[in-house]
């Protein structure tokens, strides 16, 4: 079964307060968790930094770093926005899932360098999303989860 991808900007346009939120939580802390899948199938969690550019999300790393080999062999990703200090996760707690598709066009590097100016050699990949999860607390009271997927509206979950 193959599942429906969008771009960062699809969900901006479908969804614009959840995509505001998850930019925020992401905002909020340089570095985040990556899950790639190692060749034998079992995950890998990794470090990253992220960037919201041009309708995209942006995934860069170093060459040949295992995150970035894990993500040419096998595309799938989940990413976890860092949960800050605490317990209290201000902004809610978000997950992105989706593959990542390596960029070789030179034009579009080029914007990427000129924007961000990372390290070089790098690999950057452009992200096709399958799911974006938001979980916060509301009114001290209920837990909320919103669920998106592309083509599909967000699902809005409460449970006391």
């Amino acid at each position: 079964m193959t599942r429906t991808t969008s771009n960062w900007a699809a969900l901006a346009a479908a969804e614009p307060e959840l995509a505001e939120a998850v930019e925020e939580r992401f905002a909020a802390f340089t570095h985040h968790v990556l899950a790639t899948l190692r060749k034998d199938g079992s995950p890998r969690t990794s470090g990253l930094e992220v960037r919201f550019l041009a309708g995209e999300l942006w995934l860069a790393m170093m060459p040949d770093s295992r995150k970035a080999l894990d993500l040419r062999r096998d595309p799938r990703f989940a990413l976890h926005a860092n949960p800050g200090p605490g317990t209290e996760m201000a902004g809610g707690d978000v997950r992105i899932a989706g593959r990542a598709v390596e960029v070789h066009d030179p034009a579009q590097r080029a914007r990427y360098v000129e924007e961000v100016e990372p390290p070089e050699p790098f690999h950057l990949f452009r992200t096709e999303l399958t799911e974006v999860v938001r979980t916060r607390v509301e009114d001290d009271t209920y837990l909320v989860v919103e669920v998106w997927a592309p083509g599909v509206p967000v699902r809005t979950l409460k449970r006391t």
